[in-house]
């Protein structure tokens, strides 16, 4: 007996062992093919589509035509889990909290109003277009407050499938970025001065690359308001999260008769504690170099890029047309009406 188990108990090390290659593979398997959506974006058509859409699209191709790589399951569902909680902590340090409360009072409470008015509308149009409605929820959400970063921040807390949220996270980039160019087209026709220009794209663009990408060519002043509009509505996402988590429990009282169980976005409060550390620690207390910053955020870009490789392999296109041709739609009519809002409350 004692031969027999000595023999048996080497055999499980060769499991083990694999199951680690295989979870390390996996998760370089999400940095590879987001290594290859920064090559693709090095191309001139996809370049004004950025490093996280190139890789989404590969993703999704991938498997289209090559299946779901199930052997590296374990490893892509740590990067579209882990390294996405990760990223959005990471995230934070972007958020500047003196800045937004010293300077931005008067556009914070334009952002709080841009939020309310892109969820709204969107959930409304939803409703009238028949469109999925979770898919829709969150490119509200991502319309409202800060693309990808927001929508990968809520999905966990209305338990999102990874494939809505991925589709999601596409369909901001596309979208966002057709918005981009075309405020670059349209700045030298509008009676709008640096700042206003700056202020405007800054409460209506979805994301932070994309207000970066319209307001550079206006100036110094047009980029620093932009980027000072846009974090007032990155800083309104931790009191969204909760309120979304409270709304989310009532529903499940409501559905199952008693209080349902929210998981706690553990990851906001990292979230805050960066935007802390990024706001009043480093620079003041700890001097840090430009280069380092620039690495970190690097970091992020590449630990959220991967993770949405995770998210875009479980995209299924037979499905694609049917859930997400209406919230784009949905959305892209609410991206139209708050620029307009917004060019008319600047």
């Amino acid at each position: 007996m004692e031969a027999q188990y000595v023999n048996k108990e080497p055999s499980q090390f060769p499991k083990k062992s694999s199951s680690l290659g295989l979870w390390i593979g996996g998760i370089g398997f999400t940095f590879l093919i987001a290594l290859l959506g920064y090559l693709l974006a090095k191309v001139p058509v996809f370049g004004n589509i950025g490093q996280l859409a190139s890789a989404i699209l590969i993703a999704v191709l991938y498997r289209q035509f090559l299946g779901y790589p199930e052997l590296l399951r374990s490893g892509i569902t740590f990067s579209s889990k882990k390294l996405l909680r990760f990223a959005i902590i990471l995230y934070g340090l972007k958020l500047n909290i003196d800045t937004v409360l010293q300077d931005g009072l008067g556009l914070l409470v334009r952002d709080m109003g841009v939020i309310i008015f892109a969820i709204l509308v969107t959930i409304w149009l939803a409703r009238k277009f028949k469109a999925d409605k979770n898919i829709s929820l969150l490119l509200g959400i991502g319309t409202g407050v800060c693309g990808a970063a927001a929508i990968a921040a809520v999905a966990p807390i209305i338990k999102s499938k990874d494939e809505d949220t991925a589709i999601s996270v596409g369909i901001i980039a596309l979208v966002g970025t057709i918005f981009s160019i075309t405020y670059t087209i349209l700045r030298p026709l509008l009676p709008l001065s640096d700042i206003e220009y700056g202020t405007w794209s800054g409460i209506s663009l979805h994301e932070i690359a994309h207000v970066a990408l319209a307001t550079a060519p206006g100036g110094q002043d047009a980029l620093a308001f932009g980027l000072l509009a846009k974090l007032g509505r990155v800083f309104l996402l931790v009191p969204l999260c909760f309120l979304l988590m409270y709304i989310m429990k009532r529903k499940g009282s409501r559905d199952e008769g008693s209080e349902a169980k929210v998981e706690f976005p553990w990851f906001l409060i990292g979230f805050i504690i960066m935007s802390i550390i990024g706001s009043y620690v480093i620079g003041e207390t700890i001097p840090v170099s430009i280069e380092f910053m620039n690495g970190i955020s690097q970091l992020t870009t590449w630990c959220l890029t991967a993770a949405m490789v995770g998210l875009g392999l479980n995209i299924s296109l037979r499905e694609l047309h049917s859930k997400a041709l209406k919230p784009l739609i949905a959305m892209g009519i609410t991206s139209i009406l708050l620029s307009v809002l917004a060019y008319f409350i600047v």
